[in-house]
């Protein structure tokens, strides 16, 4: 695997200015020919899809081939132990204040006095699972050509968004049809065929049936539902491609354009996994993180 340029020395240190590093260097390795990037931003995406955005663009940055990462104090709680030596993957974690309400309201009843505010951002660092030894953890449930049980509940969440299901051979050559309101599924496909058609479809369905769709090209709006397809496929262990190395040319060096493509593709993702399967408490990561922070008073 090639590897993947550095930031320049200066270090982000908000949330935007993250992202706009991540975004411009991802723009100048698709443009250099290195395409094999933008599938590891994608495939960060299906592994850390309760990360923000940003953070999961750094995690994919520093180290590709990262699968479960986790704070120091979490992974000791764990029963695991960051090896000696091990350098941490930086991302911005909250800082959590206290602020003391000094309204009426909250003078009669002593649960509202306080509320829990986003002060602003700290560096933090994570570890991935191969930095660390110690307890075996649970295998993650894998799946690997079959999507299992995740078709069903795909098909129950399209549902329950008041979005029609059928299957109409009619629609050949393609596969799958979004009409906005009703999805057409061609039958006969293999199991991870409809269940990536069923994903691109509903991504369609989330994205493109409403403003957002007359401020896109079709070139675009299909590029996305086919990357979500690719994070939600991986992400319940389908095997699936590359991404296209020609993704940029539909930006021409855009960098906004291309931020906000990938923070969409990222969001629509997280809401469909989250349909198939809730997160498991460790893995819900940067509360993990924000539980490790002390919290400032306002």
């Amino acid at each position: 695997m090639k590897t993947i340029a550095t930031i320049d020395s200066k270090k982000p240190n908000t949330k935007q200015e993250l992202i706009a590093a991540n975004i411009k260097l991802l723009i100048e390795q698709l443009e250099a020919g290195h395409s094999e990037n933008l599938t590891n931003y994608l495939t960060a995406m299906s592994r850390f899809h309760n990360y923000s955005f940003g953070n999961v663009l750094e995690i994919a940055r520093q180290m590709p081939t990262a699968t479960r990462v986790a704070g120091f104090w979490t992974w000791k709680n764990l029963g695991r132990n960051v090896k000696a030596g091990q350098k941490g993957i930086r991302i911005l974690a909250p800082i959590v204040g206290v602020r003391r309400k000094k309204d009426e309201e909250a003078q009669k009843d002593i649960t509202k006095q306080n509320e829990r505010v986003l002060l602003g951002f700290r560096n933090a660092y994570v570890f991935d699972v191969s930095q660390t030894e110690g307890v075996d953890l649970p295998e993650m449930r894998e799946i690997s050509g079959d999507p299992g049980e995740n078709l069903e509940r795909l098909a129950a969440f399209v549902k329950g968004k008041g979005i029609q299901l059928a299957y109409n051979p009619s629609i050949a050559p393609a596969l799958g049809m979004s009409y906005g309101g009703r999805i057409a599924i061609l039958p006969g496909q293999s199991k991870a065929e409809e269940f990536s058609t069923l994903v691109h479809e509903t991504a369609h369905e989330l994205l493109h049936k409403a403003e957002r769709r007359t401020a896109t090209t079709k070139t675009v709006r299909e590029t996305e539902a086919e990357a979500v397809a690719f994070v939600v496929a991986k992400a319940v262990g389908l095997v699936t491609g590359s991404a296209s190395a020609d993704y940029i040319q539909l930006y021409h060096g855009n960098a906004s354009l291309l931020a906000e493509s990938l923070e969409v593709i990222q969001q629509t993702a997280a809401v469909i996994l989250a349909a198939l399967e809730p997160p498991l408490a460790d893995e819900d990561d940067e509360p993990a993180i924000d539980a490790e922070l002390a919290e400032v008073a306002a």
